[in-house]
């Protein structure tokens, strides 16, 4: 950085280029590499997940959320998270 130009410290406080590069269909998975869901949109501050990864019993038929602050990065066509699978699901928050 040349002192004049700042948007890379812009970029790096807000994290929206990692958002940016989410699309429809990606596949969420944890840290540990297990899937966790798959993208269905952006909404906010939020990742929606399809409903057909909503597992089974209450959580059965209806979307989950995951929070951009555990968007690690985005690897291909993959969404990795900072946190374990087992852990990321107990973060989720349904709808």
């Amino acid at each position: 950085m040349n002192g004049k130009d700042l948007s890379g410290v812009v970029w790096v406080l807000n994290e929206e280029p990692i958002m940016q590069n989410i699309a429809e269909h990606m596949e969420v998975i944890g840290a540990d590499g297990v899937h966790i869901g798959t993208v269905d949109r952006i909404e906010g501050n939020r990742i929606k997940l399809t409903r057909k990864d909503s597992g089974e019993g209450s959580h059965r038929g209806h979307h989950h959320f995951i929070d951009k602050g555990l968007v690690a990065d985005v690897e291909g066509n993959k969404v990795r998270l900072s946190a374990k699978a087992a852990v990321a699901v107990t973060m989720e928050e349904e709808k």
